[in-house]
């Protein structure tokens, strides 16, 4: 049977756990784990972790940090059980990588600001890509991810080569245009041309987001948190006078809601 690392602190002790689960005598579930199996668990771990970032509990960021985390230590010892890579491959190629994509910290190059580091990172990993210039721009943008969140990075994209606006207040004309194209699709009654319309305004709304500063992903996140809250916090008062929600006139959902938000 295998034994517990003694010293659960160290980066070794995760190693030999995992191989532990990974092992003959470890765990049918893990052991089971390929790369595509796990891959929801790293979106969902992501998520979680994003999720405890907003929340601000330091307890919760750190043990969600942790699951994180494993899920890229199982994916390297499935790696080294194929033959292909361990986990100190994957460290050595990340510090390879910072080093490379930071001259302006480990060579002699100039970045007084985020904006030129910015710049120079996206030129760095295009040349390791083989990126030609003279191609058409390629997205690269993981179709995984968040729906607002690539249209935000795919302004980040276009931003490069001159294809944007000049600053939020143009944006934000966009958004005004958007919002009544979509007022007009409604009025067709076309669900297909309402879809579209709708997309466009969300697209848009992105932009003025990325032009602001502002992470439109957790901009959302945390709305959807305040309303969550918000509600609850309406449906306890409700129930604490011994009234229900489904009695209330419209009028009085609208009053107390009101009052949720105070």
């Amino acid at each position: 049977m295998p034994k517990a690392p003694e010293n659960l602190r160290e980066f070794a002790g995760l190693i030999k756990v995992v191989e532990f689960l990974r092992g003959p005598d470890g765990c049918p579930w893990d052991k089971e784990q390929t790369h595509s199996t796990l891959t929801r668990y790293a979106i969902e771990e992501a998520h979680e972790l994003a999720e405890a970032i907003d929340g601000g509990d330091v307890a919760e960021i750190r043990d969600e940090l942790g699951d994180v985390l494993l899920q890229v230590v199982l994916h390297s010892e499935i790696a080294r059980q194929d033959g292909r890579f361990d986990i100190f491959d994957v460290i050595q190629n990340l510090n390879e990588k910072m080093v490379r994509r930071h001259p302006h910290v480990f060579a002699n190059v100039k970045a007084e600001t985020s904006d030129k580091v910015l710049k120079n990172w996206a030129e760095i990993k295009a040349a390791e890509k083989g990126q030609d210039k003279a191609k058409p721009l390629s997205f690269d943008i993981p179709q995984g991810l968040p729906a607002l969140l690539r249209a935000q990075k795919i302004g980040d994209k276009t931003k490069k080569v001159d294809f944007d606006w000049d600053n939020a207040n143009q944006c934000m004309e966009k958004v005004h245009e958007e919002v009544g194209e979509l007022e007009e699709a409604m009025r067709s009654g076309v669900k297909e041309r309402m879809e579209e319309e709708l997309g466009d305004l969300l697209f848009s709304v992105a932009q003025a987001a990325r032009h602001l500063g502002i992470d439109s992903e957790q901009a959302l996140r945390k709305c959807n948190t305040r309303f969550e809250q918000r509600f609850r916090r309406m449906q306890e008062s409700i129930l604490q006078e011994g009234k229900e929600w489904k009695s209330l006139k419209p009028e009085e959902r609208e009053q107390r809601w009101k009052s949720a938000k105070k």
